[in-house]
Order: structure tokens, then C-alpha cells, then sequence
């Protein structure tokens, strides 16, 4: 047996058992919360009991996460998931991204947020804590078996996060796991590149948290219709459902930041499969939670609710579906390609039956006709919206899951070629409607409002929307139906809902949440709007070099190449490409002066940019934007080439792989830094000081070369020929960085076979860049920080009124 040398067994033993102990007692919780789930149970003991198993299993998570975070940082990487999600080099601040960049910590970070949750409803939840606890502990049970990591019957349960590296499947039978010594050579994958970010160390997280809060909404409505307490279960729920509102809302916002910050695609929404599925949850608990608000006092659509808010943690399960199981394959940047896709449909199906379930059993009685709400009333309209945003979902998650489709079905869709114009030609117009409503909403009475009182205190709003419009479509050239529309709603809606609360609500912050949240997204609506919809590219290439890239026809007329030290135009700028800098050996940065020109005629310096790569061997480089910030617009530049082979003063200095050129005698032809001539041949060699035999055949070919400065200069090319081989003593012309070879004649056409070759940095230095305007972009920040403390207010409103 061999003794391997330097494994730190004992945590990864221990982390194990924690596994065990984790799945054991969730079971074992969710069954003494199930005995004890009578609203009216006087007998505390079996609750009790499910909390002691409960608060064991937290206890049991949190140790095996403080061991996966201690091998991560203490570099273990005789583990596989520290091998594959982390390395030695990669700096301290990104130990937190490397913890959640698996499927593994993922799923623990997911079941730590429903840890923290439970324990609060624990103290809270009173006579529902039974049956609340015993959804909890249910779905804390499948998400602990996702990383037990064992074989039934060769069916896998789970995916251990405490697996050696020797014992891992990819690496059982590779050489090195038999070397007690393996340790000494072993490194770590690293992190993936584009994870290097500090978005990246907080947008998970909260995501994660927000998913999480969608379970507590789902426990009470769930247990309401087990319990058959169809409307008492709403005040609880409310507060919650804003609460994870407001933080699922910030997550997605955050991943928005994240992509303008690092990715290089030009913008903060891509609608990629991952973040459509994190939306989509968000989307529908928005639905649910209006809806909670007008069924409160008196059930009129309460079948809606129950489905809304049950379906809002069904799409974060199924999003969860979509990121793991790798059925997006390559189309979302975001997906894993090593979950497990079975576990995670049993997941999906169990919740989806028992939901379904109830819904029919107990909720059917709710689809019976009712008495209609009054068009002009504040339910109708919370219903139409909801309605609104449940389309919306619907056809995100339609979109989103053709590759699901062509699983299920065996059909071959294909997903939408341009994603972004393909979302944004259905939610448009959605969101048209939406915003119009938000501005409408407010200003109705619950019951029924006279149109009268409603348009005269719309009308102000109406009015100054209408002007301000004018000015933003005169002023940005708009001239699409649906954007310059959607433009009015959501100022329309801004402008209605500030002056909700600075009028009606005399500005009580107390009172004003749903005002304050509803301003935020007409902000973020209208931010989007005017920045991604009226972005403006300036990098337009007006060299002669046709710049080609084989998955852009427009490359020429979206991007610019500059040769360092080079000045170009691109409207209003001036641009400079000043120099190439390498920082911690993986960091190559672009430095790039934006200049004017001034009254007199001459460049004014304005600011700087640096776009930079990220070198990786392993997972590919990276190029990451740099933005300069103003109050009315951003300057977004990233890198679309350059050249990386190169970087270091060496290599710069040896020769590129030679052209071969047939040439006639006398012809010129043109090097990157002269005009270079065939003069004449030289017949008469000194063959013994060429190192030549003496039966060789010896031809030389002198060439001539003259800079753009005058300079000339010469060298000779010798063709030899010895026997019946032919080859050639090359000569260079070193202050030119050229080098000649002359390899034959063609006795038919007489044109000379020659190798011309060029040093490295003959090449010059150059980039091909992209510039885009984004404007107005600080309106859609603003709008998010706005919405997120709307909904915190509006939480603390239902959580202490």
C-alpha cells in the first residue's frame, strides 16, 4: 500500500462525515416538523425535536464549509475541487470565488443561505414553524444529498467536494497517483478568469441569497393550502417576499455591473441563458407579491397567488436545473459542465408534484367565479400587471429552454442567433405596458377610483413626460416606434411616482417604498434605454488594413487599429496608443490617451483608458474593458486583438517564419520599413571562406534595401548547390531586422525562389480596439441603488406596521 506524502486526510475525512451528518438530520428534522405541523399543536415536543435535528444540521454545515474554505486556502490540492477551482498564484481576495465556482460550493452556498433562514423562522415562524420547517428541512435534505457523494446500484447520489485528487474518476488511471510524492509537482487548475473580479465575490453570494428567500414565501403558501389556511398565511409571507425582492433584485443588478466591468461584449445585459434564469425567479415573486397585497383582506385571486408564489421557487430550482446539469452546453457562460442532471430533475419534479398537488387539491375552489374588481381600481390594475410580467417569464423561460426542448422532444431548434435583439423585440413592448401601469397603479384607490380625480392627478406627470421625451428624441436622434414609446413610460412612470410620494405621501420615507422601488425600476428601465439602446459606436476603422473577424461582418465599421504611438480619429476624439504594459506577469495593459483639438488648432490631452488582457494558458485570455465616467455618458473601451505571442524583449528580436516570394531580377518589393531591390548577381564567391567544398556551386544575389530615410543598405543571399541538393546561406540586414535567403531559380519563368523574413518587432506595434458611447448609463445605476432601498423600506414597512 502506498504512503502518500503531504495529504491532509483528517479534513477531508471529517468533511465527510459532516455530509452525513447534515443529510441524516435534515431527514430526520423534516420528519419530527411533519409530526409536528398542527397549526393549533399545543405539544411542543415533536417541534423540538425537528429543531434540535435542524439546528444540527447547521451546525454540521457550517463545519464542512469552514473545512472546504480552509483546503481551499491552505492550497490542498490533493482534493479535487481545490485543484480545479483554485492554484497557489491566484491571489487571497479570490478565495471566496474560487469557494462557489463548482457545482459543489455552489450548492453549499445556496444551503448555507437556507441554514441562516430556517433558524430566523425557527424564532419567528410561531404556530407555523411545523410546517414551514418541514418544507425547509425537505429541501435542505435534497440539497445536502447533492454532496454525499456515493454510488446506488452505479447510480451516483451527489458530488463529493472532499474527493482526493488520486481518487477522482478523470485521474484514477493517470501515472502520477501512483507517486507517494505527487504533492511535490501538483498545482492547481486556477480560477477561471473571468470570475477574477470583486463582482464576482459578492454577486454570487447574493444571488444565492436571493434564491434562497424565494423558499420561504413558497414554505408558507405551500403549508397554507396543506393546512387549508388560505389567507392567513399571506401576512407572514409578504414581508419575506419583498425582503427577497429587494435582495434577488440586487444580485441580478450586481451580475449586471459585472458584466459592464469585465466582459467585453459593450453592455450590461446580454440575456445570456443564466441570467435569464435568475431573472425569471425575480420576475415571478415580483407577481406573487402584488398579488399577496390585494388578496390579503379578501380572496379574489387567490389561485393566482398560490401559483405565482409556489412557481417563483419552482424557476429558481429549475434555473438551478439549467446551470448545472450542462444541457446549455456553451451557450451561457455561466453553466457547469459536471452537474448532476437526474438528481436535479428528481429535485425539480418531487417540489413540482407536490406543489401541483395542493394547488388542485386544496386551491381549485379559488378558480370559481368571483366578483370582477372595477376596471378603475388598484386591484385590476395589480392584476393586469402581474399578468403582464408573468408573459414576460413565460417567454424568457420559452426562449431560454430550447435546448431543454430539443432533449425532451429530439427536435433541433436552434437558440436565437442574436439574443439580444430576439428578447428585446417581446419584452419591449412588455415593458411599455408595465411601466405605464406603474405609473397608473399608484394613483388608484383600492375598490374603485373616479377617472375624473385619476387624470387630474396624472395629468402634471403626462405633461412633463411628453415634453422631456421631445427633448431626449430630438437630442439622441430616436426614431424606433417601441423604444421612443417605451421612452415615454418610463418617464411617465418616474415622474408619476416621485410625485406619488412627494405629494400624496408629503414624502414619508416610512410610507413610500412601493413608490420609491417602483421610481428605481422606471429609472432602471429608462437608464437601459438610453444607454443600450442609443450606444454609439466611434471606433470605425479608416485605415487601409481590412480588419476581418470571422464571427463579425462589421469588424471595419466597429473597430479601430492603432499602431503604437499613432494618433487616430474617432468622433469627437482623438486617440493615441502610448504603450504596452505587463503587470504581475498576466496583466497586459494598454494604455490609450484620449485627446481634442483646442481652439489653436492642437491636441489637448483629456484622460487615459487602460484595457488590458488577462493572460491564461490554461483557460484562454481574457480582454477586460476600461470606462471613463462622466455624469451624462461612459466611454467603454476593451481590446479586440493583439498580439500576445511576443511580449518579452527577446522575442521580439528573433526572426518571424520566412515569406516565400518569386521575384524577377531587378524587381522591388516593399518590407514593413524599406523598399528592397534585386540587383545583380555575384559570381565571384570565396567559397573557402564561406565554408563551402570545393565542387560546390555557388550563385549570390545581391539585394539592395533603402529606408524612407534615405538610408541604404545591402546584403548577399547565396544559393549553393552541392551534388544534388539545393540550399541556401542566408545574410541579414540587421539594423533593418531583415534576413535573405535565396533558394533557386526557375529555369522555365527565370524568377528567383526567395526567403524574406522580419524580426518580430518589425511587425510594430499595434491593437485593434473597440470605443462605444454609452449614453446616460448613470441613470440605470442610480435607478438600481434607488429600486433596492425602495424595497428594503418597503420590507421594513410590512415586517414592523
Amino acid at each position: 500500500m502506498i504512503e502518500f506524502v503531504g495529504e491532509n486526510l483528517i479534513a477531508g475525512k471529517l468533511g465527510e462525515l459532516l455530509v452525513i451528518i447534515s443529510v441524516v438530520s435534515t431527514l430526520l428534522a423534516t420528519v419530527f416538523y411533519y409530526n409536528g405541523s398542527d397549526l393549533d399543536l399545543k405539544d411542543q415536543s415533536w417541534r423540538n425535536i425537528g429543531r434540535f435535528f435542524y439546528r444540527l444540521h447547521s451546525a454540521a454545515f457550517i463545519g464542512l464549509i469552514s473545512i472546504l474554505f480552509y483546503l481551499i486556502a491552505t492550497h490542498s490540492f490533493e482534493y479535487y475541487y481545490v485543484w480545479r477551482h483554485s492554484s497557489s498564484t491566484l491571489p487571497m481576495r479570490y478565495i471566496l470565488s474560487c469557494f462557489w465556482e463548482g457545482q459543489e460550493g455552489s450548492t453549499m452556498l445556496w444551503a448555507f443561505w437556507n441554514v441562516v433562514l430556517g433558524n430566523i423562522l425557527i424564532f419567528s415562524s410561531k404556530k407555523w414553524e411545523g410546517a414551514v420547517m418541514t418544507v425547509f428541512s425537505s429541501v435542505q435534505f435534497f440539497l445536502s444529498c447533492m454532496l454525499i457523494g456515493i454510488f446506488v446500484f452505479d447510480i451516483q447520489i451527489g458530488s463529493n467536494p472532499f474527493i482526493l485528487l488520486r481518487e477522482h474518476v478523470d485521474m484514477i488511471s493517470l501515472p502520477f497517483t501512483t507517486n507517494p510524492n505527487y504533492l511535490e509537482f501538483v498545482e492547481g487548475n486556477g480560477l477561471n478568469p473571468l470570475l477574477q473580479n470583486y463582482w464576482m465575490t459578492i454577486h454570487p453570494p447574493t444571488v444565492f441569497f436571493g434564491f434562497a428567500t424565494t423558499l420561504i414565501p413558497f414554505a408558507y403558501a405551500l403549508s397554507g393550502l396543506w393546512k387549508k389556511e388560505f389567507q392567513t398565511w399571506l401576512k407572514p409571507a409578504i414581508p419575506w417576499a419583498y425582503f427577497g425582492i429587494a435582495i434577488l433584485g440586487l444580485g441580478i443588478l450586481m451580475g449586471g455591473a459585472w458584466a459592464y466591468e469585465a466582459l467585453s461584449f459593450g453592455g450590461f445585459w446580454a440575456w445570456d441563458p443564466v441570467e435569464n434564469s435568475s431573472l425569471v425567479p425575480w420576475l415571478i415573486l415580483v407577481s406573487a407579491a402584488h398579488l399577496m397585497l390585494i388578496n390579503r383582506s379578501k380572496p379574489r385571486s387567490m389561485f393566482s397567488t398560490f401559483t405565482l408564489t409556489l412557481f417563483a421557487f419552482l424557476t429558481v430550482v429549475y434555473s438551478t436545473y439549467l446551470t448545472k446539469s450542462g444541457i446549455l452546453g456553451e451557450t451561457s457562460v455561466h453553466s457547469f459542465a459536471d452537474g448532476l442532471p437526474g438528481q436535479l430533475i428528481i429535485f425539480l419534479l418531487f417540489y413540482l408534484f407536490v406543489a401541483l398537488f395542493f394547488l388542485f387539491k386544496n386551491g381549485f375552489q379559488f378558480l370559481k367565479a368571483s366578483e370582477d374588481d372595477a376596471f378603475w381600481s388598484r386591484e385590476f390594475w395589480i392584476f393586469i400587471a402581474s399578468l403582464v410580467l408573468v408573459i414576460s417569464a413565460f417567454q424568457i423561460t420559452i426562449s431560454t429552454s430550447i435546448p431543454v426542448i430539443n432533449a425532451l422532444f429530439g427536435t433541433s431548434l436552434a437558440p436565437p442567433s442574436d439574443p439580444i435583439a430576439h428578447y428585446n423585440s417581446w419584452q419591449t413592448p412588455l415593458a411599455v405596458l408595465i411601466t405605464f401601469m406603474m405609473a397608473v397603479s399608484q394613483f388608484l384607490k383600492y375598490k374603485e377610483t373616479p377617472f375624473k380625480d385619476l387624470s387630474k392627478k396624472l395629468l402634471p406627470s403626462l405633461i412633463l413626460a411628453a415634453v422631456i421625451s421631445v427633448v431626449f428624441i430630438i437630442h439622441l436622434e430616436m426614431d424606433d416606434f417601441f423604444i421612443i414609446l417605451l421612452l415615454f413610460t418610463s418617464l411617465f412612470s418616474a415622474i408619476a411616482n416621485f410625485d406619488y410620494f412627494a405629494r400624496i405621501l408629503k414624502g414619508k420615507i416610512k410610507k413610500g417604498g412601493s413608490a420609491i422601488a417602483h421610481f428605481g425600476f422606471a429609472l432602471v428601465i429608462l437608464g437601459s434605454l438610453l444607454s443600450a439602446g442609443n450606444k454609439k459606436i466611434i471606433s470605425k476603422n479608416q485605415s487601409p488594413v481590412d480588419i476581418k473577424f470571422e464571427d463579425n461582418k462589421n469588424a471595419n465599421r466597429e473597430n479601430v487599429m492603432l499602431l503604437k504611438g499613432d494618433t487616430v480619429l474617432m468622433d469627437p476624439y482623438y486617440v493615441t496608443y502610448t504603450d504596452r504594459r505587463i503587470e504581475e506577469d498576466r496583466f497586459v495593459y494598454f494604455d490609450m490617451d484620449y485627446l481634442k483639438v483646442n481652439s489653436k488648432g492642437r491636441y489637448e490631452y483629456l484622460f487615459t483608458l487602460n484595457p488590458y488582457v488577462q493572460l491564461n494558458q490554461q483557460m484562454g485570455n481574457v480582454p477586460e474593458p476600461s470606462t471613463k465616467h462622466y455624469w451624462n455618458r461612459d466611454i467603454f473601451t476593451h481590446i479586440t486583438f493583439a498580439d500576445l505571442e511576443n511580449l518579452d524583449s527577446s522575442s521580439q528580436e528573433m526572426y518571424r517564419e520566412s515569406d516565400t516570394l518569386f521575384l524577377n531580377m531587378g524587381d522591388s518589393i516593399f518590407s514593413s520599413n524599406a523598399v528592397i531591390k534585386l540587383e545583380s548577381f555575384e559570381r565571384k564567391l570565396d567559397l573557402d571562406s564561406l565554408g563551402l567544398n570545393a565542387d560546390d556551386i555557388a550563385l549570390g544575389l545581391n539585394i539592395h534595401a533603402k529606408t524612407l530615410d534615405g538610408e541604404n543598405y545591402k546584403a548577399l543571399a547565396i544559393m549553393v548547390i552541392r551534388g544534388n541538393q539545393l540550399f541556401s546561406i542566408e545574410d541579414e540586414m540587421e539594423e533593418l531586422g531583415l534576413k535573405f535567403g535565396f533558394a533557386g531559380i526557375n529555369p522555365d519563368t527565370e524568377k528567383l525562389t526567395i526567403l524574406l523574413s522580419e524580426k518580430n518587432k518589425n511587425a510594430g506595434d499595434f491593437i485593434i480596439m473597440q470605443a462605444i458611447v454609452f449614453p446616460y448609463i448613470n441613470v440605470l445605476w442610480i435607478g438600481c441603488i434607488v429600486m433596492v432601498l425602495g424595497s428594503l423600506i418597503a420590507v421594513y414597512q410590512r415586517f414592523f406596521n
